[in-house]
């Protein structure tokens, strides 16, 4: 299992349909800002991955905390076209990798909405976000450029995430599957 923070439910629908090869996601221009928690499951390379959509949104974030324990790897999506509310999401970013709940899960930090051209780059969005390594730790941590409404860089994440998993046993095993 793992976390989606500060999330875009875009994301979890691309990923369930380029990985699940007969899920039929929902509409992507009829998705909304996530209030709460949205779940989803993909089966890939004998693993079952459940993700935690969670929301951002200031008060939702005292909650992040709970799914931590059952969390292999974190997938934090930032909205890389919204420069207004970036500090925010590293405020919460920082809180959330220093928690030592989650120390040594593998980390990948999503540049989303690159499609848009007055986005931050992914190299701009790693300055921000990567700037104090003491605080990212000991952990296997990655970045990528994507666009979830076009699907491009979706799939080479969750790849990613299920390498770093699978690097990762040693500290936290992943279930099978068929467990």
């Amino acid at each position: 299992m793992f976390s989606l923070l500060y999330g875009k439910t875009t994301f979890l629908e691309q990923s369930k349909t380029q990985i699940n090869q007969h899920y039929r996601g929902v509409p992507l221009n009829k998705i909304t800002a996530t209030v709460g928690l949205n779940i989803g499951h993909i089966h890939t390379n004998g693993l079952t991955l459940n993700f935690w959509d969670l929301g951002g949104q200031t008060e939702l974030q005292t909650l992040w905390d709970k799914y931590y324990s059952e969390s292999h790897a974190v997938i934090y999506v930032v909205d890389s076209s919204d420069t207004e509310r970036l500090e925010d999401s590293k405020v919460a970013f920082d809180k959330m990798i220093t928690n030592e709940t989650l120390s040594g899960v593998p980390l990948l930090l999503v540049a989303n909405k690159q499609d848009i051209p007055e986005s931050l780059s992914l190299h701009r969005i790693k300055d921000i976000f990567f700037m104090s390594d003491e605080l990212i730790g000991r952990r296997e941590y990655y970045s990528v450029s994507a666009s979830a409404l076009n699907g491009n860089g979706v799939k080479e994440s969750i790849e990613w995430t299920v390498a770093a998993i699978q690097r990762n046993a040693v500290n936290r095993p992943p279930l099978n599957s068929d467990e």
